[in-house]
């Protein structure tokens, strides 16, 4: 193992409000590791203390073996960093924003190279007002990238983003992993985490709740499943007495869920179904879900992802 970020006890407030609250991790070179909670969390805090831009008041930090408050610019010559805030002059063009934070380091990546990878060679003299909001985030994804650095920092890089854009963006920071590079984000969006990271730490309070793979945290809720389908007015009395293995229901308006769990002698949809033609109910868009991250964080915290 090659942990390339490593994290002890690492705290800090602001005044009363406590927002990291004595974490430890690592993160090993060549992965994606994901912070993952609701707003508030102590995401963003936690990746500003491993960036150097806030000072840690208890605990220790070593990013790429070096101390990211005493040893700043050497740290920020190996590391790209898109901030959550990030922005530029709106009049500035997309070639002239990556010529002047070239000129920042001195063994910049080429630029122009830059441009063509990430899909930005058409609006190469586009002003950044101009830009879309995926079209502004390679932007940011390739300004990251003219350190040419080990590690990449991304705070909330899908924020606000359309679907299609968010996929494209994804598929972005996976060519920036198979270029060798050892990737760091924050996001609330746990489909994010899941499709994305080797590894997930759960924040909530300040606190890491959960790290581990996405598919090692899911295993961990037990294998539960879930039918969901809309009926047209509501399901007969006794409707649930009639579901076995503990399933339990759940009804929101028109939508149902039925919870249960997997290994049972008879398929959860299969009694679902049953239980419905035997009873006369009028069902539609019936489906099968199989937990996620986000039931994985629900469970842990009983906490909505939006705050």
């Amino acid at each position: 193992m090659n942990p390339i970020v490593q994290v002890q006890e690492l705290r800090k407030a602001y005044g009363s409000t406590v927002a990291v609250d004595g974490i430890s991790f690592e993160v090993q070179a060549g992965e994606i590791f994901g912070m993952v909670g609701p707003n508030g969390a102590g995401k963003t805090t936690t990746i500003e203390c491993l960036e150097g831009l806030r000072k840690p008041d208890g605990g220790t930090v070593r990013v790429l073996g070096l101390d990211p408050q005493s040893e700043s610019h050497n740290l920020r010559e190996r590391t790209g960093m898109q901030l959550q805030q990030s922005n530029l002059p709106e009049r500035m063009k997309v070639w002239e924003a990556l010529d002047l934070y070239s000129s920042f380091y001195p063994k910049a990546a080429d630029w122009k190279e830059l441009l063509v990878q990430l899909g930005l060679e058409e609006k190469r003299n586009a002003p950044f007002a101009k830009l879309s909001g995926g079209q502004k985030q390679r932007l940011f994804i390739a300004l990251a990238l003219l350190p040419d650095p080990q590690l990449v920092f991304l705070d909330e890089l899908t924020t606000g983003l359309d679907p299609q854009a968010r996929h494209a963006i994804w598929d972005l920071v996976r060519e920036v992993r198979l270029k060798g590079k050892t990737v760091l984000l924050t996001t609330h969006f746990m489909e994010e985490a899941e499709k994305l990271c080797d590894r997930v730490a759960i924040l909530d309070h300040g606190r890491i709740v959960a790290l581990d793979t996405p598919a090692a945290l899911i295993r961990g809720l037990g294998g539960e499943e879930r039918v969901v389908f809309s009926v047209e007015g509501s399901l007969p009395d006794g409707f649930e007495k009639g579901l076995t293995g503990g399933a339990r229901l759940e009804v929101r308006g028109g939508q149902v869920t039925v919870h249960g769990r997997n290994g049972r002698p008879v398929p959860l949809v299969s009694e679902v179904v049953s239980l419905l033609t035997s009873q006369g109910v009028r069902f539609s868009d019936l489906r099968t879900e199989q937990p996620n991250l986000e039931d994985v964080f629900l469970r842990l915290t009983s906490r909505e992802m939006r705050e």
